[in-house]
């Protein structure tokens, strides 16, 4: 899987070094390549942006140099996602779906955005993590690489991604509660079923944590069968 992240701040990337992402680049799991759109720039000053036609607060990243940098990495098989508050909101089956691509170029939006034209003719999709308004779109690019990257083959181990929260297992219900040693931490036990040794009280009793979580967190993502069940749980 490569990345070619097409941004200002090329710096602002350097987290992905470390952890599970940077293993991953490591073992050549991945790739994130990153284009500084300012070196794209004929402006004597590298400047990129400029006002907007009609007026508005606010500089807007000019067509040209975005586009020259994109050429500079397109491929064939590229899909250009341009991170912004108008995009799909990013899910766990947007991630899925966009770890079979090959290459992802992703265009990060900086200041008022970027002029409509070039996104016109570049991107073939436009993604947002959330119903809110980020200085550029640098923090997102960096969200989506790292959970499209769980999804990548040998980044993670087999079973890591397979009943957690929103994963294609878990019938849309947040992941059950997690304990490890010491088996008492201030006066707290770990839950006696998960030191039984028995799996399948240990199966159900998990699946149940995870509905009881999800109707006290996330209601919206349940059906009325569910919503009942849990509250049955929460009365015994």
């Amino acid at each position: 899987m490569k990345f070619d992240v097409l941004t200002l701040f090329p710096e602002m990337f350097e987290t992905l070094q470390y952890s599970i992402i940077g293993k991953a680049v490591e073992n050549n799991l991945i790739d994130i390549n990153l284009i500084n759109i300012r070196d794209f720039s004929q402006d004597k000053h590298k400047h990129v942006d400029d006002t907007p036609y009609g007026g508005g607060a606010g500089m807007l990243i000019k067509p040209d140099v975005v586009y020259d940098a994109y050429n500079s990495v397109k491929t064939e098989n590229a899909k250009v996602i341009y991170l912004s508050p108008k995009g799909k909101l990013l899910d766990q089956e947007i991630a899925r779906n966009l770890a079979k691509e090959k290459h992802l170029i992703l265009l990060c939006g900086h200041y008022e955005g970027i002029d409509q034209r070039v996104l016109d003719e570049i991107v073939d999709e436009e993604i947002s993590i959330g119903d809110y308004v980020l200085t550029g779109g640098e923090l997102p690019a960096m969200v989506l690489i790292d959970t499209v990257s769980r999804y990548v083959d040998g980044v993670l181990s087999e079973d890591s991604t397979v009943e957690e929260s929103f994963s294609e297992d878990s019938q849309n219900l947040l992941e059950y509660p997690a304990y490890t040693r010491p088996l008492e931490f201030r006066g707290k036990q770990v839950p006696d079923v998960l030191t039984s040794g028995n799996h399948q009280e240990i199966d159900k009793w998990r699946k149940e944590q995870s509905l009881i979580i999800t109707y006290k967190k996330r209601p919206e993502l349940l059906d009325e069968k569910q919503k009942a069940e849990a509250e049955k749980l929460l009365k015994e």
